[in-house]
């Protein structure tokens, strides 16, 4: 007896879909980056003058992780080396500004949950952008078979 598998066809992501994510991926890296680097490079007094409570240390932790996340949303898959770091940047950084979400809402600072929920849904979308809908393939080396 055989049996009869239907497989669906793969189908090639839609160049919208891909223009949508690389333009997402391009935004969302220029905005961690000044996020990033604006929370590595403002001296201590200045984040009490603001009235930002969160302890420095963990303000520069997060500079490092958006400047980190910044370069992984774009570089791997500009050069196609390692892309898959790419929607795994996305997820991290989504993570990131959920963890920023709680602590603003843990601090009762419900106004402030709005940025950081946006860039983690538009974060969310990249992710999954990029591991599913649009997956960027890696380069290929120049070792023929």
């Amino acid at each position: 007896m055989t049996s009869h598998v239907q497989s669906t066809p793969i189908t090639a992501p839609s160049r919208g879909l891909n223009i949508a994510l690389w333009v997402l991926q391009l935004l969302l890296a220029v905005a961690f980056l000044m996020a990033g680097g604006f929370k590595l490079s403002t001296p201590a007094e200045a984040f009490v003058a603001q009235g930002m409570t969160a302890p420095v240390w963990a303000l520069r932790l997060a500079g490092i992780s958006e400047v980190l996340g910044a370069v992984g949303l774009v570089l791997p898959s500009l050069f196609r080396v390692q892309p898959r770091l790419t929607p795994i940047a996305a997820a991290l950084l989504a993570l990131v500004v959920g963890l920023a979400v709680a602590t603003h809402l843990a601090m009762g600072q419900l106004g402030a949950i709005v940025p950081p929920l946006v860039l983690g849904l538009l974060c969310s979308f990249v992710a999954w952008g990029r591991f599913k809908a649009a997956p960027i393939a890696p380069k290929r080396s120049g070792v023929k078979p």
